[in-house]
């Protein structure tokens, strides 16, 4: 494992951090026990920094990262997790969720404290209910060591709230297709030029730049490197050679993902990849633009629907579709997990959805999701929709 420094407290933190967004799962809930065993081969890899949240896993992630630091782990570690700052409506709620997320941590201070998701209009709404304040006691009465933010706004309103505040940190998205969104190259450089450590959410675009096979046009850009490597690898590759960034998380929930990102973070140094590796990265890059019809990372934060549907699935399916290129495969597979008669929980298609705008609301990629889920259901849903999902029913009953 390859460790960097917190520039302002002098923290040497692994390279690779444990993002615990997507745990595994099992019968609709977190898998206790493998969630647990995954967090512990990591640390005992030689990861050191365990970020979480107050919504992740609808709370249970906090109360299941709190019981993987028992047997001795909490000393290992530096613990993140965030304050649900859209849900705060006064001074008090502050508090109030803080204490309740160091009970569900079993944590006495909590290492790195985030403001979560910020963008300009949150920003100024917390700010104006006193959160800087409630971030200085918290640090005083040792609640917290160390404040930040992670932010999924535009570029101009993540340097105003840089300079608002000493932060220890900040937490953006930032991948070789984001260069230039939310606060993107020009926000990395900024927060680094100020001494403020980088944390990077989201390297491998919700998963999209990690398939095991990469869509063939972008394979073929990749075949051309004498180096092999896996499409993880070029994206985990590319991030780390940013000297400005401190730490890259990554949402481990195979055993596979965690031996693969340990060995890449053991040897992928900062300003180690070559002009002509970066300009195949560059290439890549304009290809998944080219073929990807969602910029969706599947955080599920805009879920639950009112409506059933199932967003981040639907997104998912219509963007490996136009990957790969596979349009009728797509449209089977489309009838077939949108159906809810894999797992119970109802039909989640698109043309369910009402235009309520509650998903936007919460969306931090700022997709227009009704237009989206609209511009899908009239591909996915055409004429031959019935056929595909009767075709779907006698499949079931065969493998059932």
């Amino acid at each position: 494992m390859l460790y960097r420094t917190m520039p302002k407290n002098g923290d040497t933190l692994s390279a690779l951090g444990f993002g615990c967004m997507r745990l595994p799962m099992q019968d609709g809930k977190v898998d206790e026990a493998r969630a647990i065993a995954q967090i512990r081969s990591a640390i005992d890899g030689g990861v050191n920094y365990l970020d979480t949240a107050w919504p992740y896993h609808h709370g249970e992630s906090e109360i299941v990262l709190g019981k993987a630091l028992r047997d001795g782990y909490r000393e290992k570690v530096k613990v993140a997790t965030k304050l649900p700052s859209w849900l705060v409506k006064d001074r008090a709620d502050m508090d109030r969720y803080l204490n309740a997320q160091l009970e569900r941590l079993g944590v006495s201070c909590i290492d790195y404290y985030l403001v979560h998701a910020l963008d300009g209009p949150l920003w100024d709404t917390v700010h104006g209910l006193g959160v800087l304040e409630f971030l200085e006691a918290a640090k005083a009465d040792g609640r917290i060591a160390n404040a930040g933010f992670s932010f999924h706004g535009l570029a101009e309103d993540f340097k105003r709230i840089i300079d608002a505040y000493p932060w220890t940190f900040c937490q953006i998205q930032y991948n070789y297709l984001d260069e230039t969104y939310q606060a993107g190259t020009e926000g990395l450089r900024y927060a680094a030029g100020k001494g403020i450590g980088v944390i990077i959410m989201e390297p491998l675009r919700g998963g999209n730049l990690g398939l095991i096979t990469a869509p063939p046009a972008v394979q073929a850009i990749w075949d051309e490197s004498p180096v092999r490597r896996t499409p993880v690898e070029w994206a985990l590759r590319w991030v780390w050679n940013h000297p400005e960034v401190t730490l890259v998380l990554s949402g481990m929930n195979e055993e596979a993902h965690i031996t693969e990102n340990l060995a890449i973070a053991g040897s992928a140094e900062a300003g180690s990849m070559t002009p002509q590796e970066l300009e195949l990265v560059a290439r890549a890059s304009a290809k998944y633009r080219e073929l990807m019809k969602v910029r969706c990372t599947g955080c599920g934060y805009c879920m639950p629907c009112p409506m059933g549907v199932s967003i981040p699935m639907c997104f998912e399916t219509y963007n490996k579709m136009h990957m790969f290129g596979n349009i009728q495969e797509g449209k089977f597979l489309y009838a077939l997990r949108m159906s809810g008669e894999i797992g119970g929980e109802g039909p989640g298609y698109a043309s369910q959805c009402v235009a309520c705008g509650q998903c936007m609301e919460n969306c931090p990629q700022h997709i227009a999701i009704p237009e989206v889920l609209a511009e899908l259901a009239a591909e996915l849903e055409g004429p031959d929709f019935a056929q595909l999902q009767e075709a779907g029913r006698q499949l079931l009953r065969r493998t059932t």
